[in-house]
Order: C-alpha cells, then sequence, then structure tokens
C-alpha cells in the first residue's frame, strides 16, 4: 500500500499535524487552577501545561502550539504570577503541541529551555516562522532540574517520541507530601509503524520498556500533557465543590497505563500478523 512507503519519521509528527488542523479547539481556554502544593495548571481546554512556583522563580512544563503561549500567559497572569519569573522551561515529547512555542516562550521569559537528548534532533526542526528552536540544556534519562527547592525528575519514556519524557516531583499541601507524575504520553498516534520501522527499529521495545518504567512510578496525582489523560474537565468540576483534591488519583493512572497499554499491545500484533502475509 502506497501509506507504508511514507517515511517514519514523518508519521511520528502525525499527532502534531492533526493537532495543528485543530488547535483553534485546543487553545480554548480553560480556568488556570492549583492542582496541589506549588503546582499550576495553565494549559487549555485540552494542552496540559504546568507552573511549578518556587521561591526563586518558576518552571513551565509545556509550551504548546507558539499559538497557545498567548493563553498561558493569560493563565499564568491570572493566577497572580508574571512570565518574566518563568526561569526553566521543559517539554513532554518532540510534537508541535507541546513544544512548538519554546521559541516564544523564552523570548518572552528569558528562561532555559532544556530537552531530552533523544528528541532534540525533532526540535531541531520546529521553527515556527522560521525561529530556531532554543535548547540550552540537553537531558538524559533521570537527570534532575532543580530550582527553588523544588526538583523534578526526567524520566525517558520513549515510544510516542524518541525522548518522550514523564516528569515526577514531590508537592507538599496541608502538611503531607505528594508524588507528582506528569504523565509525556504513552499512546500509539495513527499511523505509527511498529514493526520494521527503518527510521525508529527500537520502538516497539522502547513502548515496552516505557510500560514498565511508568508502571515502576509511584502516583499520587497523575497529570499529563492532554487534559483528557487524566479526566481533566470531570476532575476541575469536583474540585469547584470542594471536599477530597480529585486529582490525588493513583487508580486513574494505573488504568491510564492499562488502556494504553492494551492498545498498543493490539496494534502491535495486528502489525506483525500483517508484516507475515
Amino acid at each position: 500500500m502506497r501509506t507504508i512507503r511514507i517515511l517514519p519519521c514523518l508519521l511520528f509528527l502525525a499527532g502534531a499535524i492533526s493537532a495543528q488542523n485543530a488547535q483553534v479547539d485546543w487553545n480554548k481556554p480553560f480556568p488556570p487552577h492549583k492542582v496541589i502544593g506549588n503546582v499550576y495548571f495553565v494549559g487549555t481546554a485540552e494542552l496540559g501545561s504546568f507552573l511549578i512556583v518556587t521561591p526563586e522563580g518558576d518552571i513551565l512544563i509545556n509550551s504548546d502550539f507558539e499559538s497557545t503561549v498567548p493563553v498561558i500567559r493569560t493563565s499564568v497572569e491570572k493566577l497572580g504570577y508574571k512570565m518574566t519569573d518563568i526561569k526553566i522551561i521543559l517539554g513532554s515529547h518532540a510534537h508541535g503541541d507541546h513544544m512548538e512555542g519554546d521559541a516564544l516562550m523564552k523570548e518572552l521569559t528569558g528562561a532555559q529551555v532544556m530537552a531530552m537528548e533523544q528528541d532534540v534532533p525533532a526540535l531541531r526542526k520546529m521553527m515556527p516562522g522560521g525561529k530556531p528552536h532554543p535548547i540550552d540544556r540537553i537531558l538524559h534519562d533521570g537527570d534532575e532540574v532543580k530550582l527553588g527547592g523544588t526538583t523534578l525528575v526526567a524520566h525517558l519514556a520513549a515510544g510516542h517520541t524518541k525522548g518522550c519524557t514523564t516528569w515526577t516531583l514531590k508537592a507538599q499541601d496541608n502538611g503531607k507530601t505528594y508524588d507528582v507524575v506528569i504523565l509525556g504520553s504513552i499512546g500509539v498516534n495513527p499511523g505509527y509503524i511498529l514493526v520494521g520501522n527503518k527510521d525508529y527499529p527500537q520502538i516497539a521495545d522502547d513502548y515496552v520498556r516505557s510500560f514498565r518504567v511508568l508502571r515502576a512510578l509511584h502516583c499520587d496525582v497523575f497529570l499529563g500533557a492532554h487534559g483528557s489523560f487524566y479526566n481533566l474537565p470531570e476532575k476541575y468540576a469536583k474540585l469547584q465543590k470542594g471536599g477530597p483534591n480529585p486529582f490525588i488519583d493513583p487508580d486513574g493512572f494505573k488504568a491510564h497505563i492499562d488502556r494504553q497499554e492494551k492498545a498498543f499491545l493490539a496494534k502491535l500484533d495486528e502489525q506483525k500478523k500483517a508484516a507475515t502475509n
């Protein structure tokens, strides 16, 4: 079939391209809010962006599309914080709907942009308006990013992209410590080639490893690069009613991983059978 001949590297952008086509919807504002401790949501109705506030400046996870940056700015300011206090910009993975805005965000904040080593080649090609993609620090699996008493750990959970990163940190809230997990992505996008991928031969092995890595993480608070990963609208509605913090959801994290692994294994089996026919 003709579609099989499409370069795998282009297929990796499938999610970003479809996201770009739908960015008017995905840039729809969503109420910024405190998640827990010093962790705040500043993204859109579907794009998960998070502000980690510290006494020495703030950390932003996911700049999203370049067109999303003004939405993030509005959310940050609604919470009473300043864009110029952002000192570090991190990302979940090298798709446009999560890291395209890095250059503009750096222009507005002067912050350092950090990215996982395996995603650097893809990010270098991400140049909205011809602007070079800034990368001030290249990260590796297990690296720590520290600021103002907060430590984030970068966990390589490759497959969705070669450098897909899940971030973890500890948040203090009401005298308790919570393990926060901000999932990059472990999904298999339409068009992904899991068998015989010349551009990414180890993609299936990486997925298998990543499911193992994610299951080993201790999670109290489940967040993600898309609000749909962790049922953001429903949980935010519950948050407004008071009571227990709905974002404390270890079972939801496990259930999401289970669903994604089941989908991955089904797609892998389908492609293996197709390859032998």
